[in-house]
């Protein structure tokens, strides 16, 4: 049996991006963002991931800036960390997931919470001006959230926070979207989220906005 199916790689890239420019209302997104939501529709499929799409006025100057200025990455799963396109990196900056310390049962054992939210206090000393990507562990947004009220001083330049899950993620993400630690945020409202969504943000940040891509 043979099956009829475009087989071209450069064609299926056209056609996709084709779609999504022809089916996607982005008149609510900013001209900057446009790229990011065009990427983040096309990892998940979903053309209609933009109504839920939501952000701060400066996310795409603190996020695009910080990575231009060599911010490290900090992501709270390896699916994350993996995702992110080492090429496109201004700076080659530093990607960093700590899910694989050996420090880190202990360390969610003492504070009573998941692994994932106990990394957040791995990233303590390089926190500060970072790129945050939180796509799988709504605990590890709020922990974010928590360890920034208790320490402005550590507030990251930017939050991708869009966790994926039925506990906790969209309460995390609303939590993130009404910050009022002036962090810049993306989120995408409700259960919706994960790795390839938040990859897709981030490596749309790195490059080049939609006035000038």
């Amino acid at each position: 049996m043979r099956y009829d199916y475009v087989k071209d790689a450069a064609e299926i890239y056209r056609q996709s991006f084709a779609t999504i420019e022809a089916e996607a209302d982005l008149a609510r997104v900013p001209p900057e963002l446009h790229p990011v939501a065009t990427r983040m529709i096309h990892a998940s499929g979903q053309i209609d991931l933009v109504d839920d799409l939501a952000w701060s006025d400066g996310l795409w100057a603190a996020a695009n800036g910080a990575l231009r200025a060599g911010a490290p990455i900090l992501c709270d799963a390896q699916m994350v960390a993996s995702g992110i396109i080492r090429s496109r990196l201004p700076k080659a900056n530093e990607i960093r997931c700590h899910l694989g310390d050996p420090r880190l049962a202990d360390l969610a054992a003492a504070l009573g919470t998941t692994k994932t939210a106990a990394a957040i206090e791995l990233w303590r000393p390089v926190l500060a001006g970072s790129v945050v990507a939180i796509g799988n562990a709504p605990t590890a947004l709020f922990r974010l959230l928590e360890v920034v009220a208790e320490d402005p001083s550590l507030k990251p330049a930017a939050v991708v926070g869009i966790p994926v899950g039925f506990v906790g993620a969209a309460e995390s993400k609303q939590a993130l979207a009404d910050n009022d630690l002036g962090l810049d945020y993306l989120v995408v409202h409700g259960r919706r989220g994960g790795s390839a969504v938040t990859v897709a943000a981030v490596n749309a940040l790195c490059g080049p906005d939609g006035r000038t891509g």
